[in-house]
């Protein structure tokens, strides 16, 4: 005696519509609140070599100043004069007085002058904590 099994008629119409959604709805959440790093990095400009170079991490809100090879100063990628730059950095540090970092990314073959310069407008504004970046060389 064969037994037949009724199936719902609910199972066989599942619809995928919402799950589509809520998937799609998290993929533009993500995109929207990822940090695009790339952005800081569209200059090719080549760092100095310290041995002692260490990775580096990625602090929230930090601040990026690249300097080229002929001295010119960027920001986000966008040549920035001096006088933006220090304005920029007094915004940063009134919406973010205690921690506000800024890496200075100098190309090797530039004077010392721009990154002494980047530098004593932090002092100015506020910002303490500012680092130069390197990157790891050949250990002699």
């Amino acid at each position: 005696m064969a037994i037949e099994i009724k199936r719902s008629a609910v199972a066989g119409t599942l619809s995928l519509t919402p799950l589509i959604d809520v998937v799609f709805l998290l993929l533009i959440f993500f995109l929207v609140t990822s940090e695009f790093e790339e952005q800081e990095r569209r200059l090719d400009i080549e760092l100095p070599i310290a041995t002692s170079a260490v990775p580096m991490t990625g602090k929230p809100r930090e601040v990026v100043v690249d300097i080229d090879s002929e001295g010119n100063t960027y920001l986000g990628g966008q040549l920035t004069s001096f006088s933006e730059l220090q304005s920029l950095l007094e915004k940063a540090v009134a919406e973010n007085p205690t921690n506000q970092t800024v890496v200075i990314r100098a190309d090797q073959a530039t004077s010392f002058q721009p990154v002494v310069s980047v530098m004593d407008i932090c002092n100015q504004t506020g910002v303490s904590d500012y680092s130069v970046t390197t990157t790891e060389g050949p250990e002699e």
